[in-house]
Parts: structure tokens; sequence; C-alpha cells
């Protein structure tokens, strides 16, 4: 099984423009992610898909693949899903590019079911939520699943609702979707759904198909930081500078 992961890396960014050019200890952003990806053990390929041929020499420049896509795509998964059309693979892993911090271990974690189990078209990850404010922040996607990990619903609203606090478990969904090449060319066509809409998440459209998403929990640390303005660029150079430090 050819199994490939694309990251997609567009220049405009309404908060930060040009973020995977960011700098980072004298690198752009996009090397951080990329490194990541190619520590996942079951990764056979890793290609940057982006709009911008900056980018594109950016990657180029520190050895990396890279494809140019068109600039109209309006999500990440349209732009992955032009890269995946044009190559040989049985597995497309959709890699968040503002995640200079990600723990290849995650993207092993989410392939894995699909090579348990040849019937599911798609698997994405989640952690359990501890602190009251993430519960409460719509940016932190909830999830909620069945006995055999199937996802039931994703919202920006608290699911479940804490009507008792016993046995309370809340699920931040962690953006890291692994898809059947096959599947992920049907997904790219379908029209958008209500809940999508209605909630802005874009995997509502799976379930609202009614097609199986396989959800899993994390086993190991996710600290959720992902590159959206000038102080989370900050916050990741000072950690980086501190690991490099401890080295």
């Amino acid at each position: 099984m050819n199994i490939v992961g694309i990251i997609p890396a567009r220049y405009g960014s309404t908060r930060l423009e040009g973020k995977p050019l960011k700098e980072i200890l004298g690198k752009p952003m996009i090397y951080y992610v990329y490194q990541a990806a190619l520590k996942a053990k079951l990764l056979n390929r890793v290609i940057v898909a982006t709009d911008d041929f900056r980018i594109l020499e950016a990657v180029h420049a520190f050895g990396g693949e890279a494809q140019m896509t068109l600039s109209s795509h309006s999500t990440g998964t349209d732009r992955i899903a032009e890269v995946a059309r044009g190559i040989d693979a049985g597995i497309v892993v959709n890699i968040q590019g503002d995640e200079p911090l990600l723990d290849a271990r995650l993207i092993d974690e989410a392939i894995q079911p699909m090579l348990d189990d040849p019937n599911l078209k798609a698997c994405t990850l989640c952690r359990e939520i501890e602190s009251v404010e993430d519960m409460q922040n719509p940016n932190v996607v909830k999830t909620v699943f069945d006995q055999q990990g199937n996802a039931l619903y994703f919202s920006r609203s608290l699911i479940p609702y804490l009507r008792k606090k016993e046995g309370h478990h809340a699920y931040e969904h962690i953006g890291i979707y692994v898809y059947s090449r096959d599947f992920l060319m049907r997904y790219v066509q379908m029209p958008q759904t209500p809940l999508e809409k209605t909630e802005s998440l874009e995997q509502l459209r799976i379930l609202e198909n009614g097609i199986r998403l396989k959800v899993v929990v994390t086993q190991f640390e996710y600290n959720g930081l992902s590159v959206d303005t000038a102080e989370d660029l900050e916050r990741v150079r000072q950690i980086l500078e501190e690991q490099a430090k401890s080295r």
C-alpha cells in the first residue's frame, strides 16, 4: 500500500500572510512540518501542495518535494486532492501545514486503522479535553463517537452536554485526516451539506453522507498549537529555541 502525506500550504492568510515561509530559527515554518511528516514510519512519500512559487522554491531549497496547485481552492482538502489525483497512492494523509510542533507518531496512529480495515474510507484523531476553557472555546472542535470509535458528530459546541459530571468526557478533534485515495476523489466532488455549512466543519460532509469516519483517541501528547497569528509564531519560536538548547 503506497501511503502519501500531503501538506497543503497556501501563501494567503487573513491573519498571517505567507505563514508557511515565516522564519523559525533560520528556517521557514513549512520546513518543520515537512521534517515531522518524514518521521512518520507509515508514510512512503511527503509532498507539499502549494499555490505559490515562493513556497515551492523554499521546499525545494531544503530538499523537499512540492507541487503547484490552483490558487482557487477553498479548502486544504481540495488542494491535496488535486495533487493526489496525479499520483500513485492507495492512502492519502492530509497533514496541516501550520503545526510545526507536530509529533509524527500521531500520523501513524491515524493511518493504522486504514491498514487494519480495508473497508474504512477515512480516519482522524482526537484527544481528551482537560480544561474548562477548551470545552467552552468554539475554536476547539469537539467530537463524539460510538463504542467502535466511529464518529457520531463534530461540533464547536460542547458535546456531550455536561448534565452529569460523573463519567463525563469531552474530546477535541485533531485535524489529521487519512483517506483512501478513491474516497478522497469522491469526497471533494460532494456538495457541501447543511450541518457542514452551519458549523463550518467540512468533516461533517462525510457523516451527512452516511459514510463511516473512524476517530482514534491519541496515546501521545498533542499541544494543539497551530500558527494562526504573530503571537502563535512567537510561541513556537520560543518552544523550538528551548528544545534546541536542551539537546
